[in-house]
């Protein structure tokens, strides 16, 4: 246990002690615990059991579930304990423990070049959300034109994903339940009090379980590349309302461990547990690229999902949970994927001349992180982007487990 104390982030290690009191009296041990049992709970048990260990959920709908109660974990004490942000005009319902989401241009703002970035394109409108402000916040409500779109970072799975906040005709404003599966970031939206997984979308438990939120694509590059490709898209600020210390890592060496935190189970041991992978094909069976081996290729064409595929590598930006200052982190590089068709053909892709430029082999077009072709004869085209994500390994195969790997 001492070993395993080492290692458990500063912010995380208060919460150590929370996991145990809402569990059986024993902190986690250093050995992963036993799977989840495969025995279902009948209805009438898991509703007594998720009534039992979340009283203060009321609202909650817990007859309705997709998942067993025993997956849960209490993070931290409260709803929204990590405050979300919502951006002006964009809920009906604000976050009563949250702050505000603000956006400048990013050609104004001084955030050091290797920072990391998710970086989200929708209706042709692109806007930038640091991990450095995401990994105190987690969740950001925000608008797209007339999109609702909410954009979320887990740090303990490094996903950064963005959704369509609507369901049927209904919008939802999201928050930070506090919970976790498999070590995920479990989400609630205001309206109806449901919980949503983040690494996937789904409702699972109360009145909107089982539905799933639309994905949209979202990339992590450096800020810098950010930065230059588009000095006027709104970025977003550290004037969120809150006192935050932004730029340290409060997950200081998370990264480097070997067992993710408040996991339950053992992770597939075909990976590294924190290996980071580009994961493909969300809605089918799985592909995972890891970026050991994309950052030695620079560029994979791959198959998912029946889709060729271009996932490309760059170096620059550094991880978000790392050292205590992210900006002196480790460079983990970054990583993007596109549709691989254009004009009618499949295009394969090699690295090109400088770092973060690919080439393409029917028409010897440069083309860039953002899948623009910025030198060629297809100078100015773009690459459709596909739905991905680049996050560790442990995290994508729990909701993935027959996910394939790509090997070069």
């Amino acid at each position: 246990m001492a070993h395993m104390r080492r290692h458990v982030p500063a912010l995380l290690a208060p919460l150590l002690a929370l996991a145990a009191a809402c569990s059986s009296g024993s902190p986690p041990a250093a050995t992963p615990p036993a799977a989840t049992p495969t025995a279902t709970l009948s209805p009438v048990d898991r509703l007594i059991s998720f009534q039992s260990e979340f009283p203060d959920w009321p609202n909650t709908d817990f007859s309705r579930a997709t998942v067993d109660p025993r997956e849960i974990l209490r993070g931290c004490p409260v709803r929204d304990c990590i405050p979300p942000l919502d951006a002006e005009g964009a809920v009906t319902i604000p976050a009563p423990r949250g702050g505000r989401a603000r956006f400048a241009p990013a050609e104004t703002l001084g955030y050091a070049d290797r920072l990391p970035v998710a970086v989200v394109t929708v209706d042709g409108v692109t806007k930038g959300y640091p991990l450095h402000i995401l990994t105190w916040h987690e969740v950001v409500n925000d608008r797209f034109g007339e999109r609702p779109v909410v954009v979320t970072f887990c740090p303990l799975c490094n996903t950064a994903i963005a959704f369509d906040r609507r369901v049927g005709a209904q919008v939802l404003d999201f928050g930070v339940s506090g919970n976790l599966r498999h070590s995920d970031l479990v989400m609630w939206d205001r309206q109806t009090e449901s919980w949503w997984q983040q690494a996937t979308g789904e409702g699972i438990v109360g009145a909107h379980a089982g539905q799933r939120l639309e994905p949209l694509p979202a990339s992590i590059v450096p800020w810098g590349e950010f930065r230059r490709a588009f000095p006027q898209a709104p970025a977003l600020t550290e004037d969120t309302g809150f006192d935050r210390a932004y730029g340290i890592n409060p997950y200081e060496f998370y990264d480097a461990t070997s067992q993710p935190f408040l996991f339950q189970g053992t992770p597939d041991p075909r990976l590294p547990a924190l290996e980071r992978v580009v994961a493909l094909d969300r809605a089918g069976r799985g592909l995972a690229v890891p970026m050991e081996a994309l950052a030695a290729a620079q560029v994979a064409n791959v198959e998912a999902g029946g889709t060729p595929v271009a996932v490309f590598w760059m170096p620059g930006a550094a991880s978000a949970l790392d050292q205590r200052e992210i900006a002196q982190s480790r460079d983990i590089g970054a990583a993007a994927a596109y549709d691989a068709r254009q004009g009618g053909r499949t295009l394969r892709f090699a690295p090109g001349p400088e770092p973060g430029t690919f080439v393409d082999d029917a028409t010897g077009s440069t083309w860039d992180i953002f899948g623009r072709a910025i030198a060629g004869p297809l100078a100015g085209q773009q690459l459709a982007p596909v739905l991905h994500t680049t996050e560790f390994w442990f995290a994508w195969a729990a909701f993935h487990p027959e996910t394939a790997i790509w090997r070069p």
